[in-house]
């Protein structure tokens, strides 16, 4: 397979996966700014910006931060590279870069949510949540239809560039606690950190998960163990480490190209199979996080190096 082949199947399954992270980031933000019991107002907003690396492209604006503000730039706005307007063309014009190598299902779904996106869409709530439903349709259609098209090189570097966006926006997500305060009186614990904490569990679509797995109520760390430690839920980190040393072995026998990645994805692995959620939180979730985050950018150069993607 030639090199800028692979690259753009890789940067496929990134882009629609990010694609859908910032879809179901828009959708937790509204949740959050209509909890019931104390809206989080604007600070709702600034997370999801911070989270979605788009405070500073926004902040050159010169808006005021607020719903319809930040729903247009992290939805539609062709300045923010992470749009989703943004990741769906770019990930259009890659697939048509390799429309033989994808099924025909693959590129209908990425057709699909590019088209949902054509003219000015409105940016009130209701239209906004019409919207995420069919990008996360449409998303989970590509995702359907990538596990049934051949196991071979064009579906793993799909796979890979997909897991690689998915572990980055997971501790982004789980991030969101950190940036998001509680409002003035409220305890670590009550009634708004509970709901803020399911509202993230919403997003990643494992609140039933949670109810599976863990007999006690609610608890931040809990959460924090399920999406980070716990390899059931597809969308943890754990999980998509695994995916990452399972698809670079798999291209490391058919292409004869191990090297860097590898080592970085297996040491990766290592490290968080010795690390308790304990010990997480002893060092501190959110610098953990970083930590994570900064890792995955390492992992993801050298998978470009590894591979020549041009």
């Amino acid at each position: 397979m030639l090199s800028r082949t692979a690259s753009s199947l890789y940067w496929v399954g990134r882009y629609v996966e990010r694609a859908e992270f910032t879809a179901r980031l828009i959708e937790a933000t509204i949740r959050l700014d209509a909890l019931s019991a104390r809206p989080a107002g604007d600070a709702a907003w600034e997370s999801a910006l911070i989270v979605a690396s788009a405070d500073e492209g926004f902040a050159a604006l010169g808006e005021p931060v607020g719903p319809q503000s930040v729903i247009r730039y992290l939805a539609l706005s062709a300045t923010n590279p992470s749009s989703i307007r943004s990741c769906l063309d770019a990930a259009r014009s890659n697939a048509k870069a390799v429309r033989t190598a994808l099924s025909r299902e693959a590129w209908a779904a990425i057709n699909r949510a590019w088209l949902s996106l054509r003219g000015d869409p409105a940016v009130d709530h209701q239209s906004t949540m019409a919207l995420v439903d069919t990008i996360k349709a449409e998303t989970r259609g590509f995702e359907g239809a990538l596990h049934n098209m051949l196991r071979n090189e064009s579906s793993a570097f799909l796979e890979l560039g997909a897991a690689i966006e998915r572990g980055d926006n997971t501790a982004r997500l789980i991030d969101v606690k950190y940036h998001l305060l509680l409002p003035e009186g409220e305890k670590v614990g009550g009634a708004i950190d509970r709901d803020q904490w399911t509202t993230i569990l919403h997003t990643v679509s494992a609140v039933t998960s949670y109810r599976w797995l863990y007999r006690e109520g609610l608890k931040p760390w809990l959460v924090a163990e399920l999406l980070i430690k716990r390899r059931e839920l597809p969308r943890s980190l754990a999980a998509s480490i695994d995916e990452v040393v399972s698809v670079l072995n798999m291209l490391g026998k058919a292409t004869g190209l191990q090297g860097e990645a590898d080592r970085l994805a297996r040491h990766r692995q290592s490290m968080l199979n010795r690390t308790s959620t304990d010990a997480i939180f002893a060092r501190g979730l959110h610098e953990y996080l970083e930590a994570f985050i900064d890792e995955n950018a390492a992992l993801h150069r050298a998978i470009g190096n590894q591979f020549r993607f041009s």
